[in-house]
């Protein structure tokens, strides 16, 4: 069993299980179908139901390799389904495209919304250059049935094949823009994730793919930070649910001036150190890009919980404290306790972020995490090294920098790669 804190949603589907006697009959029939009304006698199964990422699966579908897909507009069908697919590890690379002058009902440097970054990335034209096709326009987009199909998804455990049959199931497309010789539909996403639902690509792709007599681009978008990402996939077998495979990944930004050398140095010249926050652990948050994600979700959701942030993002409940207390040491976001439940916001200094430009704002990160001695002593000893220390020189430095509650060998061990880590997101931006 694990022993990853329990959300709401592991709770009801446990009650879920043991009523339905689920995990018997999938054993017994390889699959077991459930109604939503069922699912509502626990928990609303619109909040029970919606795993954009694998990381957000309850723990019973963890511990039994299950996944859950909708077959009609109120069932279900619960498997050992391998229905998510790991990201591919991205360029670094970013192209840079202008934006219309005469455009003012857009900020594109405080983007906040999935449907702000797709208007975005269309009026700069990111989609015309990503797919080469500059006459494309939005036709299709929001809730729709799925009509019937039927297609064949791997078996998680032994890799065989099973065959479902979807009947008018409600699906949402973000964006669909046609152009002379093809449709592409967007899957969005504002934050920042290892893998996604196929289905979100899939399911609109044999709609669409159905009705049309010219190709159909399924395309994967993740924005943050003034990054898009686009993922293009093809499904080589239209009747394969696990058939995709990427054939196009580009990155791009909007006419972002470009943050230097010695624009980072000149912070680290001048920076004050401040004391470590009392009664907050020392960050154990590997990826900086996450912790500034963070705040982009809390600045669009204004606050919260615990589960929200497990259940909707690419976060397990360990990483999720982890991630909420990295921005707390940073001042970025408090929490506070309403109605018996812990809501976690951003602070006057964590929403101050968000009237400035994104270069700016990723200058203030830089200097928000050297103002730490930890970080400041590693990030001097990088410029004298031409290279990032070594993880025992790295705990070195911490332990004469007073850090709260890090005193084993092996705690040490995991926050000195959260250092290495947010020092090498300062350097990549001068990259």
């Amino acid at each position: 069993m694990s022993n990853k804190p329990k959300t709401k949603n592991d709770t009801a589907w446990e009650k879920i299980f043991d009523k339905y006697n689920i995990e018997n009959e999938i054993n017994k029939h390889g699959f077991y179908e459930i109604t939503s009304e069922h699912i509502n006698e626990f928990r609303e199964a619109r909040l029970m139901t919606k795993f954009d990422h694998k990381n957000s699966l309850p723990q019973l579908f963890e511990e039994n390799s299950l996944s859950i897909l909708p077959i009609t507009r109120g069932s279900y069908v619960i498997a050992p389904f391998e229905a998510y697919h790991v990201i591919e590890k991205p360029t670094h690379q970013v192209q840079k495209l202008s934006f219309p002058d005469y455009i003012q009902s857009i900020n594109y440097e405080n983007i906040t919304s999935e449907a702000t970054a797709i208007n975005t990335a269309y009026v700069a034209g990111i989609f015309a250059d990503f797919t080469g096709d500059e006459e494309l326009l939005p036709t299709v987009s929001g809730r729709m049935g799925s009509d019937v199909f039927d297609f064949a998804i791997k078996n998680s455990i032994n890799g065989s094949m099973k065959q479902i049959t979807v009947t008018n199931s409600q699906i949402e497309i973000d964006g669909g823009y046609e152009g002379l010789n093809s449709l592409t539909l967007i899957e969005a996403k504002n934050s920042i994730s290892d893998d996604f639902l196929i289905r979100q690509l899939y399911y609109p792709f044999r709609l669409w793919q159905s009705k049309l007599h010219k190709p159909v681009k399924p395309i994967f978008l993740m924005y943050s930070n003034g990054i898009f990402r686009l993922n293009e996939y093809v499904f080589e077998d239209p009747a394969n649910y696990n058939s995709l495979k990427l054939v196009k990944q580009r990155n791009y930004s909007i006419e972002p001036e470009d943050i230097t050398f010695d624009d980072i140095l000149d912070i680290y010249k001048r920076v004050n150190m401040v004391d470590e926050p009392d009664g907050i652990p020392f960050p154990q948050a590997n990826s900086f890009s996450r912790v500034i994600n963070l705040c982009e979700l809390l600045y669009e959701n204004d606050t919260l919980t615990r589960d929200e942030i497990t259940n909707n993002y690419d976060f397990d409940t360990r990483q999720t404290n982890y991630y909420t207390d990295a921005c707390r040491y940073l001042g970025l976001i408090d929490k506070r306790r309403e109605d018996g439940t812990v809501r976690y916001y951003l602070t006057d200094k964590g929403r101050s972020l968000f009237s400035s430009n994104i270069r700016s704002r990723n200058l203030k990160f830089v200097q928000w995490i050297l103002e730490h001695k930890a970080f400041y002593l590693t990030f001097k000893q990088s410029l004298q090294m031409y290279g990032i220390p070594l993880k025992d020189e790295i705990i070195e430095i911490m332990k004469v920098s007073n850090l709260y509650k890090v005193g084993s060998y092996s705690t040490f061990f995991r926050r000195a790669s959260t250092i290495s880590g947010w020092i090498n997101w300062i350097l990549d931006l001068s990259r």
